[in-house]
């Protein structure tokens, strides 16, 4: 009976063993991707598309074009159904293992989500030194094995479902009432001209998916601007340029222009050159880029 219950504990033992060694990254589960969404993971759909094949506009918003370059891609791929949603099944297709000294679309893919998890790289294509050290400390925080640098499956699914940090500062994105609730309490303003915070309508002023680094910035600004007002009057709403390092991707805020905020702005950060539309940049050390816009100032936080 010694024996038995022996042998019962020595396997209970291993399973336990088991459990506890996994890798977190295997309870990460894929994300629905589908027509109406708009983000990091749909800017990273678009650039994988593109990386087999499917060449997309890579602009964070998930419309009818991308939904048929999906749904391409699901027929190529013996896929099914052919519905134009990127779920687990077409998530396992359409991504790309890589690696230090790779380059091109699956690296920009790569690169979003990092920077979604607080990185602030460069979107370039080339994985370099730099996004090897931030993979690995993604890998690391997320509970991955081993910690390689190298993107395969469960790197990829522990990045697109939010899991894991790469130690620069937190990527993930705020509520409207989170992104509201930190603003308030640092003495920040907002206003819009429709007196509303819908991100579906343009006259208003949203929050609802800013990235939690750039309220950390806006917070920052206004510790650093001291008694200067500072009031917000563009977000996350539709109506504005789209890209990676958009409004709608939480990346940017707009402040209403005072004159003490443009004398912080000038007086302590490097005039870093003219727009294409001919806003004049200014970039602080951080990586934060400040454009006068005449009405605003267009902040984009990169960090």
């Amino acid at each position: 009976m010694k024996r038995v219950s022996a042998v019962v504990a020595a396997m209970f033992a291993a399973i336990l063993a088991a459990l506890l060694s996994a890798p977190v990254a295997q309870a990460a589960s894929w994300p629905i991707v589908q027509n109406g969404d708009r983000g990091d993971n749909v800017t990273t759909v678009q650039y994988l598309l593109s990386a087999r094949g499917f060449g997309t506009t890579a602009d964070g918003a998930f419309g009818p074009g991308t939904q048929d370059k999906v749904k391409s891609f699901q027929s190529a791929n013996g896929l099914n159904p052919v519905d134009g949603v990127v779920g687990t099944d077409t998530w396992s297709k359409l991504i790309v293992t890589v690696r230090q000294g790779d380059n091109g679309d699956a690296v920009k893919a790569l690169q979003v989500q990092l920077n979604a998890h607080g990185a602030g790289l460069a979107v370039d294509g080339a994985f370099g030194a730099g996004t090897d050290s931030k993979v690995r400390n993604f890998q690391q925080s997320a509970g991955l094995n081993p910690v390689d640098g190298i993107v395969g499956p469960a790197t990829w699914a522990a990045l697109v479902s939010g899991g894991g940090s790469t130690g620069g500062g937190g990527g993930d994105t705020l509520s409207q009432s989170q992104a509201a609730s930190m603003l308030s309490s640092a003495g920040i303003t907002w206003s819009s001209s429709g007196g509303c915070s819908d991100r579906n309508n343009s006259s208003c002023t949203s929050f609802d998916g800013l990235r939690r680094a750039s309220a950390d910035g806006a917070v920052a600004l206004k510790h650093a601007v001291g008694s200067c007002p500072l009031n917000i009057t563009g977000g996350t709403e539709t109506g504005h340029a789209s890209g990676t390092y958009s409004h709608g991707n939480g990346y940017k805020l707009d402040f209403g222009m005072m004159s003490c905020l443009t004398n912080y702005i000038t007086g302590n950060f490097a005039h870093s050159g003219t727009r294409a539309d001919g806003a004049d940049l200014w970039t602080a050390p951080s990586g934060n880029i400040y454009a006068n816009e005449g009405s605003h100032w267009d902040v984009t936080f990169m960090n």
